[in-house]
C-alpha cells in the first residue's frame, strides 16, 4: 500500500501543509504581540500536531 493511497495519510498531509503555513507569520520580523496573527498560531501548531499524528498512526505497528 502506498503512501498517498490512505485517506488518512492524506488528510494527515494536508493538516501539515496548513499548520506549516498558519505558523508562518509568527516567523515574520515587527509582528506585534498582540497581533491578530500571533493568535492563528495556536490552531495552526494544532493543525501541525494532529497531521503528524495522522501520517505517524497511518500504517499498523508502533507509532514511532
Amino acid at each position: 500500500m502506498g503512501l498517498l493511497s490512505s485517506r488518512q495519510v492524506l488528510l494527515g498531509l494536508v493538516l501539515i501543509l496548513i499548520g506549516t503555513v498558519g505558523l508562518l507569520p509568527g516567523a515574520l520580523p515587527n509582528v506585534a504581540q498582540t497581533s491578530l496573527l500571533t493568535y492563528a498560531l495556536v490552531p495552526a501548531a494544532a493543525a501541525l500536531v494532529a497531521g503528524t499524528y495522522l501520517v505517524g498512526t497511518s500504517e499498523g505497528g508502533r507509532a514511532v
